[in-house]
């Protein structure tokens, strides 16, 4: 069975951004919403459109991350991967959060310029909560600009 493959964007960012676009015309069965309001909003509105959905590969982007990992942590059992792009994981939110312990495998793609998310600190809240993390640190922005488009999405959107 194909697992279930979802983009999650950033607090400033639609579906319709740079990222939802590219992975709108290349993976055209990723289910790719806009999420608005406050998080509980957007985890409330996350939650239903994921409802029945289960073996899944979410993608999360910033406080897209965030919300990935906080759905990760609230149904593990229906995630089968996470790819966080510079998860705005230090953010009070995902404070209780953090004595969790996934095993879920995590992928973490984060600039090593990045001003908005200190990448240390995203490091180690990642460290301690996904004990199947590779944290990988681009020569890159917080947007990845120059490197999201390399990425292999292809593997990495493969279910393990």
């Amino acid at each position: 069975m194909n697992a279930t493959r979802v983009f999650i964007h950033g607090l400033e960012s639609s579906g319709r951004g740079v990222k939802g676009e590219f992975f709108r015309k290349r993976y055209p069965d990723m289910i790719i919403e806009d999420f608005t309001g406050d998080l509980a909003d957007r985890m409330n509105a996350l939650n239903m459109l994921l409802a029945d959905k289960t073996d899944m590969i979410l993608v999360g982007s910033s406080y897209g991350g965030l919300m990935a990992a906080i759905f990760a942590c609230e149904h593990e059992e229906r995630v089968k991967k996470l790819i966080l792009l510079a998860p705005a994981v230090g953010l009070p939110a995902f404070g209780p959060f953090l004595d969790r312990r996934l095993s879920v495998p995590v992928e973490v793609f984060q600039g090593s310029f990045d001003n908005v998310l200190p990448l240390e600190p995203t490091r180690e809240i990642c460290s301690m909560v996904f004990s199947h993390l590779t944290f990988i640190a681009l020569d890159d922005d917080h947007s990845l600009h120059r490197t999201f488009a390399t990425l292999d999405w292809d593997v990495l959107l493969e279910a393990s």
